[in-house]
């Protein structure tokens, strides 16, 4: 009979969640390196390097690749002949592992949980409670698997009860355009097929945590139907284009990966959860011997790939800019910018809209004339940082305050990641206004362009407090821009037609 102490079982959790909160899985890298060298697209290949770029100076400087260091996810296969040396419950361990590790004082990382989830929604402070799932095995060992979810990928989850007869290749192909950018491309798509509801999502978010291998599974061919399915998936997912950060591009998605279980005949459960370009798994194995060991990877598993902006990069000081300035902007522009920025996400923008609404005053050094706004809700700093890792927030979840905000403060641009809805577009449209995107998943690359951070408002907020940046060279690319013409629409529809002439010549 094994014994796992508490305090083992305690420091692996927390030791594990730091080492992924820094190091991509290695075949990720490769994955990524790969694409990058294919790639075709200009847009894509910048947004590629920035990743790979942030990714190799997070394992350097033991900081978090991107600012929402996730929500965490474990999977526990628990041996039948352990006893465990605790007065806690499991999922206690768990919680009091995720409190160590994101309240690390050498690396604090960010804490998104809120509680209740719906109402006060308050943050817990502290990233508990984490979500368990516990399977009870034969064997006298714990294999443990864990994760830490980033909310833009977790938001684009699907699930469908297709008939039996129904093509889930359709089905999939239908509905990955309709997720938009926000799950941060390139990364993995999990799918769960058969059981029930709650099992075949069980199953598509644990085969997230499985290794890249479809370059190996293309190499040596299909053996099996679920086999063939990946390939077919990966294949015809890349074709439609969407591309890096949905840029347009080759690369969409780097594996597909299928778990499946037997279900009821009337039935086709098929669960779809994407991973995004921070993608943080990690697996090991208690048997009750100490804490897990966990090997740093070398850093010769990155390429030798340093993002620099291109000759073509245009630099914007925003202290000066005026609305003129920004009518000669273009979709896929790249622009630098330099000078002051606000910060602020969804909570923030609430509180605006209902001082806007009561007919109030912005708070006291709150105005947005001539200004921009960047959706981000950055990590703490440690030692000199001014700010932590500080990488865009999903700007769809601001649509709902583009009309107000652009409308009653003078804003006139807006900065986040991914694409923006039908309302917002027309309403930067008619106000004249900018949307620009920064690349998710170079979160500590973009703090570095941060030189100054002071809070300006709604300090209870915690990391959703409206601060103030003064940025230098900070990278972004036009996305929408002042006549409502927006990159995510017309990159894609660009590159899903090059792709498909390209697999034409291919064919002929």
């Amino acid at each position: 009979m094994t014994i796992i102490h508490e305090h083992d079982f305690i420091q692996s959790v927390a030791d594990a969640l730091q080492f992924i909160s820094y190091y991509h899985p290695p075949d990720y890298i490769q994955s990524l390196a790969a694409a990058y060298a294919a790639e075709e697209s200009p847009a894509a290949r910048d947004a590629m390097a920035q990743i790979l770029h942030n990714s190799r100076i997070c394992a350097e400087g033991h900081r978090p690749i991107c600012q929402d260091t996730g929500m965490v996810v474990v999977f526990l296969k628990i041996g039948m002949d352990v006893r465990w040396e605790s007065a806690m419950s499991i999922e206690d361990m768990v919680d009091e592992g995720v409190r160590r590790a994101y309240l690390d004082a050498d690396n604090i990382l960010r804490a998104s949980m809120v509680s209740p989830p719906i109402g006060a929604r308050k943050n817990t402070g502290d990233n508990t409670p984490a979500i368990v799932h516990m399977t009870l095995v034969p064997g006298d060992t714990v294999e443990v698997k864990l994760a830490a979810k980033g909310g833009g990928s977790e938001n684009k989850s699907k699930f469908t009860v297709l008939n039996p007869s129904d093509s889930l290749v359709d089905w999939v192909l239908k509905t990955l355009p309709t997720m938009g950018a926000g799950w941060c491309p390139p990364g993995m798509l999990g799918i769960g097929i058969g059981g029930s509801s709650e099992k075949a999502m069980l199953m598509a978010k644990e085969a997230l945590m499985e290794p890249i291998d479809i370059h190996e599974l293309k190499a040596r061919g299909a053996s099996e139907p679920i086999e063939a399915l990946r390939l077919e998936l990966h294949e015809k997912v890349n074709a439609l284009g969407i591309g890096a950060q949905g840029l347009g591009g080759l690369t969409t998605v780097l594996d597909v990966k299928i778990n499946t279980y037997p279900t009821h005949a009337a039935s086709l459960p098929v669960a779809l959860i994407p991973n995004c370009a921070a993608t943080r798994h990690l697996e090991f194995t208690l048997d009750g011997s100490g804490p897990v060991a966990l090997n740093p990877p070398s850093l010769d598993d990155w390429p030798d790939i340093v993002w620099k902006p291109g000759a073509d990069a245009r630099r914007v000081d925003l202290d000066q800019i005026t609305r003129d300035d920004i009518a000669s902007w273009r979709p896929g522009d790249r622009l630098l910018l330099s000078g002051k920025l606000l910060t602020g996400r969804d909570a923030a923008h609430q509180r605006i809209v209902d001082l806007l609404n009561r007919g109030e005053s912005l708070p006291d050094g709150l105005d947005l004339t001539n200004r921009f706004i960047y959706y981000v809700g950055p990590v703490d700093p440690v030692g000199d940082e001014v700010v932590g890792p500080a990488g865009p927030t999903t700007s769809t979840r601001m649509d709902k305050f583009t009309e107000q905000m652009l409308g009653q403060t003078g804003l006139i641009g807006m900065v986040g990641k991914a694409e923006r809805g039908p309302a917002a577009i027309e309403s930067i449209k008619r106000h004249g206004a900018v949307y620009l995107m920064a690349v998710g998943g170079a979160a500590y690359l973009v703090a570095k362009a941060i030189r100054s951070s002071r809070l300006v408002a709604f300090e209870d907020l915690g990391m959703e407090a409206m601060r103030e940046f003064e940025v230098e060279d900070m990278p972004v690319t036009v996305a929408v821009d002042s006549r409502g013409e927006s990159v995510h629409e017309s990159g894609p529809a660009q590159w899903r037609g090059r792709i498909a002439g390209i697999a034409v010549e291919i064919v002929s």
